[in-house]
């Protein structure tokens, strides 16, 4: 870790970002990026440097990962991150399969961004998962928050599960999983279509407003075998938005 790595942690009101890149060439303009952004940033090179600045005194916010490490990789890293906490985490993936995104979010990823990242996209994406922990969820080593429950469903946020009063798992797609926490986050606050997009990252919905309609519709057939008790969970406020009208323990 350099020097010029270092010293934004030191001072700054941002929130602190630590970015995990071994490219000597692409680590220094993320930092820029960040910085430039309103962010405070630090970046190392591999896991080891990762967790002496986790366990360090400067609080860390969110973690920029990529994948393709030296030694210990991306995945085992998010892994080790998740199984001590909530602290966010986005994958930095060059990868193009499907299936290796999907194995970064089951690991407990917030979200992951292409190499080489789109600026514009990687900031409004960390500012969009820093939102999503806003209203009290834990994000720091060893204070997570694992499970919400609310009307004696359960959704536990380390497995990406949705289980029934009556026991029984329910599969949820990635969209339906991002749009219940946005939910469950803020229960008994009205969240209009452009928060929805927003708190949810947009990826499900194809960035049009519309379809959160449509997907909260199928959202809400797995809620509850009949429609009107299942959209008493979720309601619908015409013209303003919805609203989880549950109560939220969180485990």
């Amino acid at each position: 870790m350099t020097e010029s790595d270092l010293r934004p942690v030191l001072s700054g009101e941002g929130r602190h970002v630590l970015v995990v890149e071994d490219d000597g060439e692409l680590r220094p303009l993320l930092l820029s990026l960040l910085r430039r952004s309103g962010f405070r940033a630090t970046g190392v090179r591999n896991g080891v440097a990762m967790r002496e600045v986790l366990v360090g005194a400067a609080k860390v916010d969110l973690v920029l990962l990529d994948v393709m490490l030296p030694g210990r990789s991306g995945f085992e890293l998010c892994r080790d991150i998740r199984a001590q906490g909530d602290l966010p985490v986005i994958l930095l993936t060059a990868l193009g399969e499907a299936s290796d995104r999907v194995i970064g979010l089951e690991l407990g990823a917030d979200d992951y961004v292409a190499k080489p990242p789109d600026p514009r996209e990687l900031v409004a994406r960390i500012r969009a998962v820093l939102r999503r922990r806003e209203g009290g969820e834990a994000t720091s080593l060893g204070t997570a928050r694992d499970r919400a429950i609310f009307g004696g469903w359960t959704l536990d946020t380390r497995r990406r599960e949705l289980t029934s009063p009556g026991g029984g798992r329910v599969e949820l797609t990635s969209g339906e999983y991002d749009l219940l926490l946005a939910f469950v986050e803020r229960p008994q606050r009205v969240l209009s279509r452009e928060q929805l997009l927003d708190l949810a990252r947009g990826r499900a919905f194809g960035g049009l407003g519309r379809s959160i309609d449509a997907q909260i519709s199928r959202l809400r057939g797995k809620l509850g075998g009949r429609h009107d008790e299942a959209a008493g969970v979720i309601k619908t406020l015409r013209g303003v938005g919805y609203m989880l009208a549950r109560d939220v323990e969180w485990q």
